[in-house]
């Protein structure tokens, strides 16, 4: 835990009093893409980098859709913080690392994404940089899509299930299944990726939520299409049977956009 700290920022509601800048990060909910990632396009200037470390696999192809290829970064990130009222967030969990790079063209260690690291380590933020960041979002997918649609089909933190082998048979199970749509979308996972997947799995503090289930507590929307939305989606365009991934999405897909009304 880093204990208690505050930061004073500078907020704007109109990207444009901002003006173009070096690095747009965006770390917005999935749900809210087609209404923040136009508000970009005056952040921009001729060499502005936009990183993603949203949840999912594909914001990268929709921001590269909109603004280029060149401009885009993607990486992931392992935080737990919750935000518990406006301007306060709270910290849910110990893991706290962003790993980032180049997702298109010839890819590798870039001057840019070199100095996007020094930048951010100057900050004490714990940051990586890979060649490919191709890698790195589906390592995290291949976590989220089971780790979120357990949790927030249960309603439970994952140490309540983690007790139940079945329940850790099921898990897993559902990760194979994302793994093979990554193998079918063309994507190498890290090579000692289950090993790792296992190690922090068992060592995972028993009540860690994933946000999708803190939204689902607070009756908020949830990123359902992002994760086993489009985990569902590739996996049809590829021919891939994902039968728990399914059980789970039809589970969750009526919370999508909050409480369900009658």
């Amino acid at each position: 835990m880093l204990g208690d700290f505050t930061v004073q920022v500078r907020a704007e509601s109109d990207p444009a009093t901002v003006g173009p800048v070096d690095v747009v990060i965006v770390a917005i909910k999935t749900y809210d893409n087609a209404s923040a990632y136009p508000m970009i396009a005056p952040l921009l200037g001729p060499d502005t980098v936009v990183l993603t470390l949203q949840n999912g696999v594909d914001n990268v192809d929709q921001l590269a859709a909109l603004y280029g290829e060149a401009r885009v970064l993607g990486g992931t990130t392992y935080v737990a913080t919750a935000l518990e009222a406006s301007g306060r967030i709270v910290q849910t969990g110990v893991h706290r690392s962003i790993i980032f790079g180049e997702v298109f063209g010839a890819r590798g260690l870039t001057p840019r994404v070199e100095a996007l690291v020094a930048a951010l380590s100057m900050a004490d933020i714990e940051v990586r940089a890979v060649p490919d960041a191709r890698t790195p979002l589906w390592d995290k997918f291949v976590y989220l899509v089971p780790f979120s649609g357990f949790t927030g089909a249960a309603r439970l933190p994952i140490g309540f299930l983690w007790s139940s082998p079945q329940a850790r048979d099921m898990f897993y199970a559902a990760a194979r299944e994302v793994s093979a749509i990554a193998h079918a979308e063309g994507i190498t996972l890290s090579p000692d990726r289950w090993e790792t997947l296992q190690h922090y799995m068992d060592h995972i503090p028993h009540s860690t939520r994933s946000s999708l289930l803190i939204d689902l507590s607070q009756q908020k929307r949830i990123e359902v299409e992002a994760l086993q939305g489009v985990a569902l989606r590739k996996a049809a365009a590829h021919g891939v049977p994902t039968p728990i991934i399914a059980t789970l999405y039809a589970a969750l897909r009526p919370w999508a956009v909050g409480t369900p009304q009658a």
